[in-house]
């Protein structure tokens, strides 16, 4: 078993329904140190879906530094705490979701809830107001004296190394030309391909290094819960509650890359992202997250569905008999009005050459759509357009590709869920 935590949170609604946000932080159980806060307006919901968001966020962050600690919940939401410690029953689909999504987090035997009077949950109640307030989000993580000087001055010391090639925006000056040649020759092959080098990765013996993408699919939108075509004709829908809760978690997911999570890849320093409503909307949660400006380009749009635009699949079925099988069947069947998934990967691809010639030895973070990132990766592994349906990309999910500069390319990795 792990250490012991505190998590503090609290969510509040100026309606009820209303504008709403959560607020939670996480504190070292035996010193009281903050070691974690986590903020964001969610827009109008209730003010009791308000305070099970903080919960989730709070728990998130408290698995982010031990997921084996013993985590005491404290919150001044009578209803949260009953619910949560079994004594009440939840009636709300909502908080039914938002509770099975929290009892997720981490094992229930290392969790649990007290109430405490609002005064003594002022810092989460600060938090959930700034983020109202301010109608933006909060993440920031603080210095953890449990884990020891060595491992602090280790970690400086990587980091003053990073932030002084890290630059902020779609375009990274720090960059190397996106050349073979971006180290120097040598007839010791081997030593390029050394232990650093994960088991299972793209082995290369001349030092060339990649261009890494992660492209990341936005979150869930109204239509994506309909199940209805949404493509690049119209600039909306903007995402659900639960849609920016995924573009959080996503962008959570995404900060993680070079610092716990595939730890070989550079950090991203660079963003750009489809110009639709609901990516940009994902695009903006990642860059708070990382402390990037979010650049925009066309060529990574979402398909265009044309007459199908906003209609369900079988609705689409009923009109055009047999054409939407043959479009997902063939990758090259325009769609009436609109584009073929060949013509998606076309652009996407033109876009990806783009960033490639731009500069290698980065990492660059692609905020688009479900068709977008399946050209994206279908073409990278020179799949034909027949296959690309296959690849899963559920909202807010994470895939990353590497590409050099002679075209070479793997795949990292596909689809892989920011939910818990």
């Amino acid at each position: 078993m792990g250490r012991s935590l505190i998590v503090e949170a609290d969510g509040g609604s100026r309606g009820n329904p209303g504008p709403a946000g959560y607020g939670a932080l996480v504190r070292d159980a035996t010193t009281g140190t903050v070691l974690a806060e986590r903020a964001r307006y969610l827009g109008v919901v209730s003010n009791n879906v308000a305070e099970y968001s903080g919960l989730v966020a709070g728990l998130e962050a408290a698995r982010g530094i031990d997921p084996e600690a013993r985590v005491l919940v404290r919150m001044d939401s009578k209803l949260v705490v009953e619910q949560m410690s079994g004594r009440w029953k939840i009636k709300h689909d909502d908080m039914r979701r938002l509770a099975a999504e929290a009892a997720l987090v981490l094992p229930p035997s290392q969790v649990s809830y007290e109430w405490v009077p609002r005064a003594d949950n002022s810092a989460a109640d600060k938090l959930a107001n700034e983020a109202m307030d301010t109608g933006g989000q909060i993440a920031r993580d603080y210095p953890d004296p449990a884990v020891g000087e060595a491992h602090d001055d280790q970690s400086r010391g990587e980091d003053q190394g990073r932030r002084a090639e890290e630059t902020s925006g779609a375009v990274d000056s720090s960059a190397r030309p996106a050349t073979d040649s971006a180290r120097p020759a040598t007839d010791d092959a081997a030593a390029f391909d050394t232990p650093s080098r994960p088991s299972g990765a793209r082995a290369r013996f001349d030092g060339a290094e990649p261009l890494t993408v992660v492209l990341v699919r936005h979150g869930q939108t109204p239509l994506t819960v309909a199940g209805a075509y949404s493509g690049s004709s119209v600039p909306g829908p903007s995402l659900t509650a639960r849609g920016r809760v995924q573009a959080a978690q996503a962008a959570d997911l995404v900060y993680r890359i070079g610092r716990d999570r595939w730890t070989d890849l550079p950090r991203p320093t660079a963003i750009v992202a489809s110009p639709m409503v609901r990516a940009q909307e994902t695009a903006r949660a990642v860059g708070r997250r990382l402390g990037l400006h979010v650049g925009s380009d066309d060529r990574f749009a979402e398909v265009h569905f044309g007459e199908w635009e906003g209609l369900t699949a079988p609705q689409i079925a009923e009109r055009w008999d047999g054409h939407p099988a043959r479009w997902l069947a063939s990758g090259t069947e325009v769609a009436p009005g609109g584009e073929s998934m060949a013509d998606v990967g076309d652009r996407v691809w033109a876009g990806l050459q783009d960033l490639l010639a731009r500069g290698t030895g980065r990492t660059v973070v692609v905020v688009g759509h479900a068709v977008q990132v399946r050209a994206a990766i279908g073409r990278a592994i020179e799949a034909p357009p027949s296959r690309w349906a296959g690849f899963r990309v559920p909202p807010g999910s994470v895939s990353i590709l590497r590409l050099w500069a002679d075209g070479a390319t793997e795949l990292t990795v596909v689809g892989c869920p920011s939910e818990p």
